[in-house]
């Protein structure tokens, strides 16, 4: 199984290009406490170290065109998962209201629009007959147009492959579990080193209906997944055509960890269908060539209407039409999906992908790589002071550090003088207060990290997005350092700790 170990990239050319970077940004963490340089400095110091950053300005270019908000706001946005529909600067031609709200406003918040570009409705249809042929309705021009681009954008054929539309992530999870034949195929196997609802969702669903759960285990500290256990539960002990569906996440959208897609290979030959789960994924990564040879039996993945600003959107479903009636039992009983609709679909765009189609997948995954590295090495660099040498340090990464191929989220937690951890959802809202948004996330299925939250670890999470600038990955850097300051962790706490009491009535 060492193959299933080695390391991938976007071409050899780009890997050995990563390889042969200064490395003033991303070499071993200093043992000293890293000096709060300000964000000019250090933004010059970025580049005169990656310079291949420089060659990804058109990112920069889109986002001053077509994002402004985040710079009006001052909002850094690193919590958005999927895909982006269409730009703010549409939004604001949508719905002047919109445009007024935004320009008006210096908080860092998602704005509440009501149904711009498209309205979302309720329907139970033939989900075997939606796969195959579409909703063959004159009124779903947009949802077909829909269709037809998320599936150019995803690198799929719509030939080879049927689309339908939920109201969200778990929806789309859901449906899977209340038509897949867990009578005959009866294990649902996991890859996932963190607590995911939409996946939650599916396995409470599918044990409804008579199926065996499992899921891979991770490695502690690396979170790296544990081989030689997923590769017995994949193969198993019997030769079966029907072993069951196999849930495969490409990336953890928590760690950022990257699993090899010859995973997806190894379970269809061993008789698993595979869903691949593509949130987590990059724009664009759907072409790369992993991805083109080994085609899932499912594929889920969320999209959302504008970055930084209305995450509301849908979830897709996307099924192998040759195998739609066996992998969906019961998909000619009526399914629950969304209609999607608007009054003038003909003249809408979708310039949120248009923009990643624009930049590529070569430009997207190199700025991506040079932030996210830029900021898991500098958090690596921040020590608590120390008289005796070397101090605490301040944060802990956990899963992959400085990788070329690791993905775009990270997951961290801080840790004061005393070693004692800084709660993550005081670490969030604090974030909140200064215009950043981060998540929090909870890492399950760990090798014996000791049991801590209900038997996960509680984390922050930061993920990079296509139009992310390196001022943005500053910030995060910046509020996590002043956690150097024992007074400010201690004042902060007792805030935390006073605005979230519960309140007892007499």
């Amino acid at each position: 199984m060492s193959s299933f170990c080695g390391k991938r990239g976007d071409s050899a050319t780009c890997h050995c290009g990563f390889c042969r970077l200064p490395l003033l940004a991303i070499l071993k963490p200093s043992p000293q406490t890293q000096p709060l340089i300000s964000h000019g400095g250090r933004h010059r110091d970025f580049e005169a170290s990656m310079a291949s950053y420089l060659e990804t300005e058109q990112a920069d270019r889109i986002r001053e065109g077509e994002y402004s908000h985040l710079s009006v706001s001052d909002h850094a946005c690193l919590d958005y998962v999927g895909h982006g529909l269409f730009s703010h600067r549409q939004q604001q031609i949508q719905s002047p209201d919109a445009a007024a709200a935004s320009t008006s406003s210096s908080a860092a918040v998602h704005y509440p629009i009501e149904n711009p570009f498209f309205e979302i409705s309720h329907k139970s249809v033939s989900l075997n007959f939606e796969v195959k042929h579409g909703s063959g309705c004159p009124e779903s021009e947009l949802e077909s147009r829909i269709g037809k681009r998320i599936m150019q954008f995803m690198n799929i054929s719509d030939e080879e492959y049927g689309v339908v539309f939920t109201a969200n992530e778990p929806s789309a999870f859901k449906l899977v579990a209340d038509c897949y034949p867990f009578a005959t195929n009866r294990n649902l196997l996991t890859v996932y080193d963190h607590e995911n609802d939409a996946v939650e969702t599916m396995t409470k669903a599918a044990m409804k209906r008579g199926a065996r759960v499992s899921s891979a285990e991770f490695s502690w500290p690396e979170l790296r997944i544990e081989t030689d256990k997923l590769q017995r539960e994949v193969v198993g002990k019997k030769k079966r055509k029907k072993k069951g569906l196999f849930v495969f996440p490409a990336k953890s959208r928590v760690t950022g960890a990257s699993y090899s897609y010859l995973w997806m290979n190894l379970a269809q030959e061993n008789g698993w269908h595979v869903l691949l789960d593509a949130s987590a994924l990059a724009p664009k990564e759907m072409e790369t060539l992993g991805f083109s040879l080994f085609r899932p039996d499912l594929l889920i993945c969320p999209f959302y209407k504008v970055f930084g600003e209305n995450p509301s959107g849908f979830g897709c479903l996307i099924v192998r039409k040759s195998i739609a009636a066996s992998i969906l039992e019961d998909s000619d009983k009526a399914a629950s999906i969304v209609r999607l609709n608007a009054p003038a679909a003909s003249s809408l765009e979708f310039r949120g992908l248009d923009h990643a189609d624009e930049l590529g997948l070569i430009a997207i995954n190199a700025r991506a790589r040079l932030l996210v590295n830029w900021l898991v090495n500098s958090l690596l660099r921040l020590r608590h002071p120390s008289s005796g040498g070397v101090g605490v340090q301040l944060v802990r990464i956990y899963g992959p550090g400085v990788e070329f191929d690791r993905g775009t989220a990270v997951g961290f937690n801080v840790f004061d003088w005393r070693g004692e951890r800084v709660d993550p959802a005081m670490v969030q809202k604090l974030a909140g207060r200064k215009g950043i948004s981060l998540g929090c996330g909870s890492l399950r299925n760990l090798g014996s990290p000791g049991k801590r939250d209900g038997g996960g670890i509680a984390v922050v999470t930061a993920a990079i997005g296509m139009v992310t600038n390196f001022a943005d990955v500053h910030r995060v850097w910046g509020l996590v350092s002043r956690f150097l300051d024992a007074d400010f962790v201690e004042k902060e706490r007792w805030r935390y700790t006073v605005l979230n009491q519960n309140t007892v009535e007499v």
